[in-house]
């Protein structure tokens, strides 16, 4: 027998139905959101993008340095926190961070002594860094304005954002005006696609990567210590006690260095019965894949976080990655929240061409020439298990 309701009890459940539908959260709109930042001494404005796709993820970027402030990623139940280091406004980075997010450029990592000859010519960088040059100078690209465009695409379930900086001739010490550009690209599955390009006038060298630190767990509350830590590299570089590339290529199996299988990264982190542990006070070194050069990003790296379950992996069409794990952070630095970044607390996974290749014939060159276009793609993709 089919039932007859009243009007009015139709009508309450319409209006419970109707609050209820107001009140659910609303599923977040793909897409990319450009808001004023601050202002650079100079009177410049800074602008910064927040970039979201259709799960959720949601990335926020500034122009200043194209460096990476926040990075939402979700946990095991599906909860969205940031996992990485930065500040809280542009002030923080102005009064300097260590190269939290950034793009590094024009040479990221160490050029020993300052110097390198190229075509009969030597060049003298700033020495920034116990007597070498570390990540482009004192100026690198991670401190200057990037141009920044918004890009139209046929799928805004990508937020694409593309930064270009030119670089003249002569900066920071380097031969050639450089035109680098940086597209980053929020992706469907949660990946962040960055894609590296850059042109000269003159013979040059390029190595450009982005440092953002991570933490899985708490973006930098705790340490990094309890992530397990899987790279897909059979060798890595022994440096000297400069942390400069002594040329050798080392494997790493039986050794401190050897996570070819999920590893914690604090069980050897303070092993300095390896020398190269006392050297960097920890990681802060190259590890050298086994890439088969096919053009493509392939898998170099993964991190996983059990308390969360959050794993990120790191596909890469570089040739290295500098593993660092925050050994110089040391609470001096404040970060989002007012929260001081103490030691270990974020760790970085800097996709690249080997440090001090300018000086060292035998390693894959990072030479750039006039007529020459320079690329390189890496991907962080996130997930749970």
């Amino acid at each position: 027998m089919k039932k007859i309701y009243p009007f009015s009890l139709l009508l309450i459940t319409a209006l419970v139905c109707f609050q209820s539908c107001k009140n659910a959260p609303s599923q977040p709109k793909a897409g990319i959101e450009k808001t004023a930042y601050g202002i650079l001494p100079d009177g410049r404005a800074v602008d910064i993008y927040t970039l979201r796709n259709e799960n959720g993820m949601t990335l926020r970027i500034t122009n200043y340095g194209g460096t990476i402030v926040s990075w939402t990623a979700p946990d095991r139940n599906g909860v969205y926190q940031d996992v990485v280091l930065g500040c809280d406004s542009l002030s923080g980075y102005l009064h300097g961070t260590p190269y939290f997010g950034a793009i590094i450029g024009r040479y990221g990592n160490r050029i020993a002594k300052g110097n390198f000859t190229l075509d009969n010519n030597t060049y003298n960088l700033a020495t920034n860094n116990i007597g070498n040059h570390l990540h482009g100078g004192i100026k690198g690209f991670d401190k200057v304005l990037w141009d920044a465009q918004i890009v139209d695409t046929d799928t805004p379930s990508n937020p694409t954002l593309r930064l270009k900086y030119y670089s003249k001739d002569g900066e920071e010490g380097y031969p050639g005006g450089l035109q680098a550009e940086v597209t980053y690209t929020l992706l469907k599955d949660n990946a962040l696609n960055i894609h590296y390009e850059a042109i000269t006038d003159k013979p040059t060298v390029v190595n450009l990567t982005n440092h953002s630190y991570f933490n899985l767990a708490d973006a930098g509350k705790t340490t990094i210590l309890d992530q397990e830590l899987v790279l897909n590299t059979p060798m890595y570089l022994p440096v000297d006690s400069t942390l400069i590339p002594t040329g050798e290529l080392r494997p790493v199996k039986g050794t401190v260095f050897d996570f070819s299988k999920p590893t914690k990264i604090g069980a050897r982190i303070n092993d300095t019965s390896d020398i190269q542990i006392k050297y960097g006070l920890g990681y802060d070194h190259c590890w050298i894949t086994a890439r088969s050069n096919s053009g493509t990003p392939e898998n170099i790296a993964s991190l996983y976080d059990p308390a969360s379950g959050r794993l990120m992996e790191v596909l890469t069409t570089e040739p290295a990655v500098q593993f660092y794990t925050g050994n110089f952070l040391d609470g001096t630095v404040i970060g989002k929240g007012g929260m001081p970044y103490k030691h270990r607390t974020g760790l970085c996974l800097e996709t690249q061409h080997y440090p001090d290749s300018p000086n060292h014939p035998a390693f894959p060159s990072t030479v750039l020439r006039p007529g020459e276009k320079y690329e390189s793609t890496t991907v962080y993709r996130f997930s749970v298990k």
